[in-house]
């Protein structure tokens, strides 16, 4: 576990920090924009365009993210305290078991000398300050994926044929941006004994490396799509379907050894209940595009000028 990458002093800002997470978060977008514009240019599409609806998308997708990640996790009471009363926001990484004047709290918390117990600072903004991390990957997706569609008709594109150049390259960055969620240490699974285990720092024991499970799932899932399904599809919006069944199924399964702290509701997590929905309009996207290739296909083929046998008054009726 790494979370941060390196640091350094400049003269005018101060420390400047890479944490992992953000690091590979956008490593790992401009890795799917870059590939995107290439892609896009071989398919006829301008490039521009596309990298501007990536732009777009990252936008949208943090912030969809971040709400989520917010309203679901189970932090949003945290994040009231914060700005009301920090504290009761427990110190949950601190190092130190009290504190009072001479053993002042680890990192930033701060001691409270009645209790001797240390907490945050006063704080009203934490809820946004999406760097610091509390990212849901679904939260993005939904907030992504209409804001793109729609930018894509404004600009007189076919949604469906940009979906569909998306699709793979959505899971590409989402490989990387898995990786940084395994130098974090978050997203992590449960307890296990298996040679898979990982030990992170806080846990006595080892877990499941979820993030490393979901990183090597989604790159198989990138060149399925890629090579298998994107050259055989039968109509626009084919491959974006098969995207929303595939890692829907991937999500769902995944989910059922994840154990970091994340809100749920009933026996399903919150992402297993976004997966379902997700991969239902997969499916029906999917059967959709197929039936109205058949049907085009069983047409009748339009006749040739040649092949006219009507006569020509019938031409101006």
């Amino acid at each position: 576990m790494r979370p941060i990458f390196f640091e350094f002093e400049l003269p005018v800002l101060g420390l400047v920090t890479f944490p992992a997470y953000m690091t590979m978060l956008m490593l790992g977008f401009l890795v799917a924009v870059f590939a995107a514009r290439r892609q896009a240019e071989r398919d006829g599409l301008p490039g521009q365009t596309i990298v501007d609806l990536g732009i777009l998308m990252l936008v949208l997708g943090i912030a969809g993210a971040r709400l989520l990640a917010v309203l679901t996790d189970g932090k949003l009471v945290d994040f009231v305290h914060l700005c009301t009363e920090p504290t009761l926001v427990e110190a949950v990484d601190s190092r130190v078991p009290y504190c009072d004047a001479d053993l002042p709290c680890d990192f930033h918390y701060v001691c409270e000398f009645d209790t001797h117990t240390c907490h945050p600072p006063r704080d009203c903004l934490a809820a946004l300050k999406f760097w610091q991390g509390g990212l849901t990957y679904y939260g993005g997706l939904l907030a992504a994926v209409p804001g793109g569609l729609w930018y894509a008709r404004k600009k007189r594109l076919d949604p469906m044929q940009v979906a569909d150049l998306a699709a793979p390259l959505v899971m590409l960055g989402l490989f990387v941006g898995r990786l940084g969620c395994f130098f974090n240490g978050c997203c992590y699974g449960a307890r296990t004994e298996s040679w898979l285990g990982v030990q992170f720092p806080g846990h006595s024991q080892a877990v499941h490396p979820t993030q490393l499970y979901e990183a090597f799932g989604v790159l198989g899932l990138y060149f399925l799509l890629a090579t298998v399904i994107r050259p055989r599809k039968r109509g626009h919006g084919e491959v974006f379907g098969w995207l929303l069944v595939l890692y829907g199924t991937l999500r769902m399964a995944i989910e059922l050894v994840r154990a970091d702290q994340r809100g749920s509701f009933g026996p399903l997590s919150t992402s297993q209940w976004i997966s379902i929905p997700l991969i239902i309009a997969g499916i029906w996207l999917v059967v959709r595009v197929r039936t109205n290739a058949l049907a085009a296909q069983r047409e009748p083929s339009r006749p040739q000028s040649g092949d006219n046998l009507s006569e020509p008054g019938d031409q101006l009726r």
